[in-house]
């Protein structure tokens, strides 16, 4: 019996923490704290870019999920927490506004409108039948509910409307668990990620944002053109990218984004985000012989060998490296290559295409530099699916219908009553009372004319 009688009690503490109007006060002001660390710092980027702000402390941050706080599992817990304490709060106090909204002939206290400050009485030379009868009309109008009463020595007009505005405040709490739900839905089964695809190519391999993983999809993702253009600065002004879709073999859509005008399918979204060089296919090589002073060029292909002129040896195209770094500083793309003299060693040369002067410094006797090339582009794609984004539209949507039923939909109560005057002639005392689940002003000034119209009638 003991062990029985802990076990409930064990519930109903447990019953009463997740009712508890604190803890709903505390889990929002945490929520909120953790929204603010996650927009101060930024989420879902490269760990470089963390430890360089954060040094050896962003191991720590990085595995208490910090830097991807809302796919964090605390972040989840709390949410969860949220949900539950919603429910258990809903529950507790649904029970009574179920009885009031749903019960069959309307629930009236008449001693509560007997007494209420608000009441307002006067008499009429006329017997409570008689008045009943003129009254009807004019109590019942405009309500949706109306009944009579006898009472002691006359009868009690009862109007009610908009009962189940009460239920405003639960369609409030609804739509917060569609909000959390949408919110866990997203973080579970939404992804955050990136590819870069060069002009032509394609790909349906996704690598995931801040991790190693990667992510196949069910259609390829195929870069048709790639276009940037600049200010005069050399900075980049707009870029542009035309994607096709590519699935069961056969194009599904094609679309030109840009910056802030994504592509959709599927419920997956791809932002144009960056871009890079990739290797041209054909190069167009300046050679500048120091002894003769002539000029030569040659169009080469990556890894080819070429005998230079004036018999000089031979020059090997080797690699491309979009952001070439000479001594701490970004020189910007370049090519690089092997010039092997006839009577001397192999050489690596860099080729900057910012800098055709740069093979100078070698003092050799043939500099090289790029005449020419086919330049071509990879971009730079983020590719995001957030499932939960229909069900928090929805969720929105119901708070605001559920904010405007709680707060222009009361619930109103008009109580009429009619009773005989003892050796009063045929008279009678009339009391009206109105109460209301909101606007209490609204209510009396309804009271009021309804008073007048019953007083002149």
């Amino acid at each position: 019996m003991k062990d029985g009688s802990e076990k409930s009690q064990a519930k109903n503490r447990a019953w009463d923490f997740f009712a508890s109007v604190k803890l709903t006060v505390a889990l929002l002001l945490t929520l909120a704290f953790t929204s603010i660390i996650g927009t101060l710092i930024p989420q879902n980027k490269d760990f470089s870019f963390y430890h360089m702000e954060y040094g050896e402390a962003a191991h720590f941050l990085s595995s208490a999920g910090i830097f991807d706080m809302y796919h964090s599992w605390w972040f989840q817990l709390l949410i969860l927490l949220m949900a539950v304490n919603i429910i258990v709060c809903s529950a507790d106090r649904l029970s009574g506004t179920w009885k009031i909204v749903f019960h069959k002939k309307g629930l009236f206290s008449k001693e509560r409108f007997r007494k209420h400050p608000s009441r307002i009485e006067f008499q009429k030379a006329r017997s409570p039948e008689t008045l009943k009868d003129v009254f009807q009309p004019l109590v019942s109008k405009g309500f949706g509910f109306f009944k009579t009463e006898t009472v002691e020595n006359g009868f009690a007009l009862l109007a009610e409307r908009r009962r189940w505005g009460r239920m405003g405040v639960y369609v409030v709490h609804l739509s917060v668990l569609v909000l959390l739900t949408g919110a866990l839905t997203g973080s579970f089964f939404g992804f955050d990620g990136y590819a870069n695809i060069p002009e032509g190519g394609e790909t349906d391999i996704i690598r995931m944002r801040d991790s190693e993983k990667t992510l196949k999809l069910d259609f390829k993702i195929r870069c048709d053109d790639f276009d940037v253009s600049f200010y005069k600065t050399g900075a980049p002004k707009e870029y542009r990218s035309r994607l096709s879709i590519v699935e069961n073999g056969a194009v599904a859509l094609t679309k030109d984004i840009i910056v802030n005008s994504p592509l959709n399918y599927k419920g997956i979204r791809m932002f144009q985000s960056s871009y890079g060089r990739i290797p041209s296919r054909h190069v167009t090589l300046s050679f500048t012989m120091a002894a003769s002073g002539m000029v030569y060029t040659q169009k080469m292909n990556m890894g080819e060998t070429i005998q230079l002129p004036e018999d000089m040896g031979t020059f090997t195209t080797k690699s491309f490296d979009n952001a070439f770094n000479f001594r701490g500083h970004n020189i910007g793309a370049s090519y690089s290559g092997i010039f092997a003299p006839k009577d001397g060693e192999p050489v690596e040369v860099t080729l900057p295409l910012n800098f055709p002067s740069f093979d100078k410094m070698r003092r050799d006797k043939v500099v090289i530099s790029v005449a020419g090339e086919d330049k071509r582009y990879y971009t730079g794609l983020q590719v995001t699916s957030d499932p939960g984004v229909l069900i928090v539209y929805i969720g929105f949507i119901m708070m605001i219908i559920g904010f405007y039923i709680s707060f222009f939909m009361a619930h109103e109560q008009i109580f009429v009553e009619i009773k005989e005057i003892k050796n009063g002639d045929k008279k009678s005392a009339v009391t009206v009372a109105g109460i209301s689940s909101k606007n209490m002003l609204g209510i009396r000034r309804k009271v009021e004319t309804l008073s007048e119209k019953l007083m002149n009638s």
